[in-house]
């Protein structure tokens, strides 16, 4: 069966006016970090404005801020051929979500007590998202998490999802090979729904460093399951794909 997503291409407005842009069109995705001045002309791309067009707007506004506008030309033109060559423009971008002040939560200390069912959900959870980040497109994982996210499940309050964090760690504590942040985000979100909780999945970048991240979020502003020596944050969201209403 073949499994595809309304929109290929996901992007995270990052601070300072840069972006990043997330291609699932194949394997686990291909990120491509853009300058402010890049940034300026792809927002106006994935809004819908004709390229050139924007391209025209966007020199008419840095040339009238004193830029040479023969140089601005250039440089968006190349831009653009850029971009063409990458493929972006022949592909389906989503909107991009509005980054919002977050609440980081620490993962749950690895002796928490956890009971047998949300031991056996995180287990579970786990393998299933390994099967699909390992043996099919990312593409595919998007898919299955927004099927989950329509199922009829109640929201996770934060210390839930805590626990629910914890049992995919536990899980992936018994797995030899690597599970790292999109696969723990992932199988969080599976574990949650069952046992009828909803928890948001949540891909996204940073800047300097450049760089992705997986997570989960719940009761709007609340990042689930990070560890403590992750200290580096925000991370703009370029996907989000949350109970009832997916973006």
């Amino acid at each position: 069966m073949r499994v595809t997503t309304t929109h290929q291409l996901y992007t995270a407005r990052l601070p300072g006016g840069g972006a990043a842009v997330m291609d699932v069109r194949s394997g686990r995705g291909q990120w491509q970090h853009l300058n402010s001045t890049a940034a300026l002309l792809w927002n106006q791309v994935i809004e819908g404005a004709d390229l050139s067009k924007a391209a025209n707007r966007l020199t008419a506004t840095l040339a009238a801020q004193g830029a040479e506008e023969a140089v601005v030309r250039a440089d968006l033109a190349a831009l653009v051929s850029h971009l063409r060559a990458l493929g972006l423009l022949d592909a389906s971008p989503a909107p991009a979500p509005d980054p919002a002040p977050m609440h980081v939560r620490e993962v749950l200390p690895a002796h928490t007590r956890l009971s047998l069912p949300d031991r056996a959900a995180g287990l579970l959870a786990l393998a299933t998202a390994l099967f699909l980040l390992r043996c099919t497109p990312i593409r595919a994982a998007i898919a299955a998490a927004r099927l989950v996210a329509r199922l009829p499940l109640r929201p996770a309050a934060p210390e839930r999802a805590d626990q629910l964090f914890a049992a995919v760690r536990r899980a992936r504590s018994a797995w030899p090979g690597r599970a790292a942040c999109l696969e723990e985000s992932l199988a969080c979100s599976f574990a949650a729904a069952l046992r009828g909780r909803a928890v948001t999945w949540v891909i996204g970048a940073r800047t300097a460093p450049a760089g992705a991240h997986a997570w989960n979020e719940t009761h709007g502003n609340q990042v689930i399951g990070q560890d403590p020596e992750d200290r580096i944050w925000p991370y703009a969201p370029a996907l989000r794909v949350r109970h009832g209403r997916n973006k």
